[in-house]
């Protein structure tokens, strides 16, 4: 019906006033180590051709199997709204020649991202992430700076609940002599058709499987961490000896393998405790043949993708962010056309200088305009009127105290 409400479409994350403060913060807050350590806006298409989704992700992964938004464009090209990052960034890498330059090529990006899932609390069909790419070397010290930047991003938020699990999925050799008794250990299993399809394209995948009955079945499986050649080894060891340097806590788990089949060598999850179920905070990994496999250089690559959506439950779970750090500096409340004029020029001073300033608009009263000061949380206000505007002074009101104190407009910026 033409006057029927439209909704948002079921299980979006949608953020707005007051909650929307929050978001922004945990997102800038997750990138801003990154910033620090010379990383580099890619901002990236939405969707991508499905191929690159289907050869960089993996055919045997939940992924690509059960939750991509596909569909036929106007050209009759298949389109699919992008499910994870980094394979989009390493198509723009390759696409543009950004491997031809320095090394390694350190990229971070930020937006949305889609996947075809049941819907339930921190798990959505359209999220955000926030995630960094380092491509072209392959040194574990780079490994240990992309997880300490990760890292670096939930301390700066203040979160404390929240463990780092590290394992290593080893090289070619070491994957090839892990699969031929993984796949022996499997034949013995009851798997239904698709389980075993699986299994045929990527047998690792049955330690990512959550059904019960899998985890019960997988348990005296064979480790990929027990295969390890000497050369993944020893750079697996430099990795966890770099995170000690640097006081990054982690614990091994040598079960897990992630649900993107590009990852190789080092890899790792961040858990929170608080957030049941969807405890993955964020997480990655070195993906050593991705680059090769979507038609480029046979470059490595590392990096991560953090769950801002997710984080911000956390922060929520922990109580380390609330309403009150996101408030305005001042509200002014103007009496009249020339306090607004006056209004105006202090805001727009202030504003210069890094101070956040309201203005009462609409021409309300004392009484309405205070309760809207009182609304927005500003943590001092002044009204303007024509002893203020003649004298130059005004009453500065600190709201949570109550206290005022005359100070001359011209050295607001000093008492805020």
């Amino acid at each position: 019906m033409a006057n029927q409400k439209i909704q948002a479409p079921k299980g979006v994350s949608e953020y707005f006033p007051d909650r929307s403060r929050l978001f922004e913060h945990v997102r800038d807050s997750l990138i801003a180590p990154a910033k620090k350590s010379g990383y580099q806006l890619i901002e990236l298409p939405v969707f991508e051709d499905t191929d690159l989704f289907r050869r960089g992700v993996g055919e045997s992964t939940d992924v690509v199997s059960k939750e991509m938004y596909t569909f036929e464009d106007r050209g009759g090209r298949s389109i699919t709204l992008r499910p994870e990052g980094t394979a989009g960034v390493m198509r723009a890498v390759i696409e543009h020649g950004l491997d031809r330059g320095q090394l390694p090529v350190k990229l971070w990006y930020s937006g949305q991202f889609f996947r075809a899932e049941r819907p339930q609390a921190g798990r959505y069909r359209q999220f955000y992430q926030v995630g960094i790419e380092a491509i072209g070397l392959d040194d574990p010290a780079i490994d240990a700076e992309v997880i300490a930047i990760a890292d670096a991003g939930f301390k700066s938020l203040g979160l404390s609940k929240y463990r780092l699990e590290m394992t290593s999925l080893g090289d070619a050799s070491s994957r090839s002599a892990h699969r031929v008794d993984l796949l022996n250990f499997i034949s013995g299993l009851n798997l239904d058709e698709a389980t075993a399809e699986r299994a045929r394209i990527n047998p690792l995948r049955l330690f990512d499987d959550k059904r019960e009955e899998m985890k019960k079945a997988m348990q005296k499986a064979p480790l990929l961490m027990d295969y390890l050649s000497s050369e993944s080894s020893e750079h697996f060891k430099k990795v966890l000896g770099y995170l000690d340097r640097l006081n990054v806590s982690y614990v091994l788990n040598p079960r897990m393998v992630r649900g993107l089949d590009y990852y190789t060598g080092t890899t790792f999850e961040f858990v929170h405790e608080l957030l049941g179920a969807q405890s993955g905070i964020g997480g990655g990994g070195r993906y050593d043949g991705l680059m090769q496999d979507l038609g480029g250089q046979a470059l490595s690559g590392i990096g991560f993708g953090l769950g801002v959506d997710r984080v911000l439950l956390a922060a929520e779970a922990e109580g380390v962010i609330s309403q009150e750090a996101f408030v305005s500096d001042l509200f002014i409340i103007p009496l009249g056309e020339e306090a607004k004029q006056m209004a105006l020029t202090i805001a727009h001073d202030l504003r210069g200088q890094g101070k956040v300033v309201e203005i009462a608009f609409g021409d309300r009263g004392l009484k309405g305009s205070m309760k809207a000061a009182d609304k927005t949380g500003a943590t001092h206000t002044i009204v303007l009127g024509e002893s203020e505007l003649s004298s130059l002074t005004v009453d500065l009101k600190h709201m949570k105290t109550g206290k005022s104190s005359s100070v001359k407009i011209a050295s607001l910026h000093q008492h805020l």
